[in-house]
């Protein structure tokens, strides 16, 4: 099965649907219910910020927007939380199932979404360490918009002290976290490098889990900063999937703490 939207072509391999479909029988529907419109996000971009930054200079009410081709991407303050960023691809993307995000020309959204941290420490007014910082993009079925959007904000401080008490365990290949996190079982991974280059979070965990890799709808990506023993910068690369059993809608953005109790005075 395969629709096209605004240009875009994407396509579920066989076992996604069924994956989906049974998703739906046990309980997990697309999305979280009272979603109001979700097509909002890719209206604001395509029908706002675009236009705007193309007539005028200014990008309103998107904060910064990138049209190249080798960029793509756009960003707006959400209005739920204090200081939490999105990012937003300016072409047709429906989500993490998109084939699109696995194409070798495919711009790293993570990598623009990382450095939008400057904004949410501007709305903070101060600084944040790097793993303080959570990035998130949700499953089909954690999510309420259909236009990817990467998540940018504070992560919850017991996440935050979870991962520090984990992270002499989290290696350079995905392993299952021996802790849960936020009661769900996420797998692990780190990526060194102070910035993320040419490391893509949705190509490695397609091609690092090629269960998940076959059914990305299911999938759930948090990243976060980190601070290796030697001092050494880097991330730690999280993966978690929807999961009707255990009503696991597969929302990284749990993860996420939008009142940013971490940056209080």
């Amino acid at each position: 099965m395969e629709k096209t939207a605004m240009g875009e072509k994407t396509a579920m391999g066989t076992g996604g649907w069924v994956a989906l479909a049974a998703a739906v029988l046990l309980g997990l529907s697309p999305g979280p219910a009272g979603a109001e419109n979700p097509d909002a996000l890719w209206q604001i971009v395509h029908d706002q910020c675009l236009p705007h930054q193309r007539d005028g200079g200014d990008p309103s009410p998107c904060l910064r927007l990138d049209p190249r081709p080798e960029a793509g991407f756009a960003v707006l303050k959400d209005r739920s939380g204090i200081a939490q960023i999105l990012v937003v691809p300016t072409t047709r993307v429906t989500g993490v199932e998109s084939p699109a995000l696995l194409a070798d020309a495919a711009p790293n959204y993570w990598a623009f979404a990382w450095s939008a941290k400057s904004l949410v420490e501007e709305k903070l007014r101060r600084p944040l360490a790097r793993d303080q910082v959570a990035l998130a993009v949700n499953s089909v079925f954690g999510r309420s918009q259909n236009q990817l959007h990467i998540h940018v904000d504070c992560i919850r401080p017991e996440i935050g002290d979870s991962l520090r008490r984990q992270l002499g365990e989290i290696g350079s290949r995905w392993a299952r976290l021996a802790t849960p996190l936020a009661g769900h079982p996420y797998w692990a991974r780190r990526i060194a490098g102070a910035e993320l280059g040419d490391n893509n979070p949705f190509k490695l965990v397609a091609e690092g889990l090629p269960e998940a890799g076959r059914n990305m709808e299911r999938q759930t990506l948090v990243l976060t900063g980190a601070t290796f023993e030697d001092g050494s910068a880097g991330f730690v690369l999280l993966v978690d999937h929807a999961d009707p059993a255990t009503a696991d809608r597969g929302n990284g953005e749990e993860l996420q703490d939008h009142a940013c109790a971490l940056a209080a005075p």
